[in-house]
């Protein structure tokens, strides 16, 4: 039998096969389809079951990761959509929080809320902080409201009524009106997307999810209806932002949970990957066509956050804590009003895609300055399925770049390689130093299609002495889609001061999610015995804002003296100091469900014979001012040989990537099939 992951970037879209007898893994990349990405996604299956000669009914298991919400909700490509809630608070999108990205700039705005105001409706219902009701759901009022809301053409609608995170009765009833009178109008409840306080994250995550929802759930119909078309006997699934897999049906329901799926998967395939390699803190660099993703692992753990804004609007639901800035392969190069070189944020994505692709595009990228310096095959890519014009981009840098800037084209597309090394670098420093860690003690784990192509350069650049590139790096998100577990995050508000009367009422609650959880595990289809509950509990000192997770190792209802331990502990650990005697709050009580998926990382890559024979040819290689050009060897990754050195400068070709190492540098394949390259 056989597994599948997918990841479907802006420019490619990447497959990994693992053959669930032996192991063995198997790679592919094509372009991606941003028109309907599940046309690429098919395409590539189609590809892979005949390139591998495997039979469709042989397909055990297929996980993906998508960027389709995030980009609907990137070029505002979402339905139309509607807001109903309570009196009063019709305006929340609107008025936000009151804090500025820059302080100072007054130029900054914040995006138009993707509801209009004429779409934003209220209704006059009421409960109380603690869930009572103040003021009955008045059916008629909702009614009108809702005839005047299908006039105006919405496709979605979002419920979001005050305290409904403490009884969600009144949306419940909301459900079941609209039900009825607008049937098959997508419907997006703030109790089921995020039953927690703060007003304005809640509306807008609730709203996101009613905004991307309709599309989505078409998305996904179209992959399941063009899959089961090949004979592929499994329904897809989708990878969510806490790097758990989700079934179609839970993915339709919550589409704004995979908002970061495919690099998510990434994040926790280089976790799992790291692990296994004995490397205990890692830097995941994943380098695409059109953003930079970088996110700190710690002892096999990625850090996580429970919010986030996706294109200026909070989403507070548990993802991987990834940091990202617009710079990728496609990112364009141009001389901005000032004369100054910049690189990004806008991508040449997978239409026109760059220059060298021959596919329209005339803005030159950071693709094409690689090619132009022969750090990239100026030949042909994808083991040369995917031929190149070089010429062609070194006349587009020659002519927007160079002349403008008065240098050559040498010096033109060097000089947009060390623009956008700089931004990847400061991105890494976001993450490590400037979070209080020790570069030194950091791997930098490079992967996506130009991750390994820049590794080097941005390792120097940020100090960091040890690299790490796996095997076939352009689809390691694909690859992580296999090294997942299913999973889903469940929370229940509390607010109480943790006293013995608080402790009992959080122990209920969490055997309640307990509960939820395993009943959510059971339609998802997982085996018993495979299923783990993570409980924890968000908390802070009376008078503070700002949550402490701390973790629970089950439901103890005489733990209440070990929990306020444990967050004193927690908050000296992230703050400096705890406070004996103050009153605690707890905030919420969370639960992750999960069902264990199978997996395995071993040291079985066997490699090649000889270095001499891992080596294909050689190319004149551009590497700055000092160096120039110097006559570099091309080896193939696959053929080298476990544990020999390979000195800089050298190029490292393989199908999904090109790694560079650079002079003074050394490589090495390890048991496990990764580069490990050391300065």
């Amino acid at each position: 039998m056989y597994r599948i992951g997918v990841d479907v970037g802006g420019t490619f879209t990447d497959f990994t096969v693992t053959n669930a007898v032996t192991g063995e893994n198997r790679y592919f990349k094509l372009s991606s389809t941003p028109a309907d990405p599940s046309v690429a996604i098919v395409d590539g299956i189609k590809q892979v079951l005949k390139s591998f000669d495997i039979a469709a009914a042989d397909v055990s298991y297929i996980g993906h990761g998508t960027t389709v919400a995030t980009n609907m909700i990137i070029e505002r490509r979402g339905v139309p959509t509607a807001l109903i809630t309570t009196k009063g608070f019709r305006d929340v999108l609107a008025i936000g929080r009151q804090t500025r990205p820059a302080l100072y700039d007054v130029s900054i705005t914040k995006p138009d809320p993707l509801v209009e105001r004429f779409r934003r409706r209220e209704v006059d219902e009421r409960l109380n902080a603690q869930g009572a009701a103040l003021k009955d759901l008045d059916r008629g009022e909702l009614e009108i409201v809702l005839d005047e809301l299908a006039s105006t053409g919405i496709k979605a609608l979002s419920v979001c009524f005050l305290h409904s995170y403490r009884n969600a009765a009144h949306e419940d009833e909301a459900a079941r009106i609209i039900a009825e009178k607008l049937p098959g109008i997508y419907v997006s409840l703030s109790s089921k997307v995020l039953p927690e306080f703060r007003e304005y994250e809640r509306t807008s995550t609730t709203v996101l999810n009613a905004y991307v929802g309709p599309k989505m759930a078409d998305y996904f119909d179209r992959l399941e209806e063009k899959l089961r078309e090949l004979g592929i006997p499994v329904a897809p699934m989708t990878i969510h932002s806490n790097g758990g897999l989700l079934s179609i049906d839970t993915a339709k329901r919550l589409p704004v949970t995979t908002c970061l799926s495919g690099p998510a998967a990434g994040v926790i395939g280089s976790a799992v990957v790291g692990a296994a390699a004995n490397i205990a803190k890692i830097v995941t660099y994943d380098v695409g066509g059109t953003s930079t993703d970088v996110s700190l692992i710690v002892d096999g753990r990625p850090k996580f956050t429970s919010s986030r804004d996706v294109a200026g609007y909070p989403v507070k639901l548990p993802m991987v804590d990834i940091h990202v800035i617009g710079a990728g392969g496609g990112s364009i190069a141009y001389v901005d009003d000032a004369g100054a070189l910049k690189v990004g944020p806008r991508s040449a994505g997978a239409l026109p895609g760059p220059i060298a692709y021959n596919r329209g595009g005339e803005e030159p990228t950071l693709t094409d300055a690689n090619i132009c310096l022969n750090r990239l095959n100026p030949i042909a890519l994808l083991d040369g399925r995917m031929p190149i014009d070089r010429a062609s981009a070194l006349d587009a840098i020659e002519e927007r770049i160079a002349r403008p800037l008065g240098i050559t084209g040498e010096a033109a597309a060097y000089g947009i390689l060390q623009v956008a090394v700089a931004n990847m670098s400061r991105a890494i420093r976001a993450v490590t130093t400037e979070q209080g860690h020790d570069i030194a003690e950091i791997t930098l784990f490079a992967f996506g299609g130009a991750g390994p192509l820049h590794a080097a350069e941005v390792a120097r650049e940020s100090g960091i002495r040890r690299i790490l590139v796996p095997q076939e790096p352009g689809t390691m998100c694909a690859r992580g889609a296999l090294l997942l577990d299913v999973s889903l995050d469940f929370v229940r508000m509390q607010l109480a001061e943790a006293t013995a009367e608080g402790w009992k009422t959080a122990c209920k609650a969490l055997g309640e999610m307990l509960s939820d959880g395993d009943d959510w595990l059971e339609t998802e289809k997982v085996d018993t015995a495979l299923r783990e509950f993570h409980l924890a509990i968000d908390a802070h000192y009376a008078g503070q804002t700002h949550d402490i997770r701390v973790a629970l190792n089950g439901v103890d209802s005489d733990g209440l003296a070990q929990f306020l331990a444990d967050f004193a502990e927690a908050h000296k650990a992230g703050y400096g100091y705890d406070i004996p005697g103050q009153a605690v709050v707890i905030v919420s009580c969370r639960l992750q469900a999960v069902g264990r998926v199978p997996k395995s990382i071993t040291p079985t890559y066997a490699g090649g014979a000889s270095v001499a024979g891992a080596r294909t040819g050689e190319r004149e290689v551009y590497f700055g001012p000092q160096e120039g050009w110097r006559l570099t060897p091309i080896y193939r990754r696959s053929a080298l040989p476990v544990g020999e050195d390979v000195a800089g400068p050298a190029i490292i070709d393989e199908m999904s990537s090109t790694t560079v190492v650079l002079a003074r540098q050394t490589a090495a394949i390890d048991a496990f099939g990764n580069i490990i390259i050391t300065n």
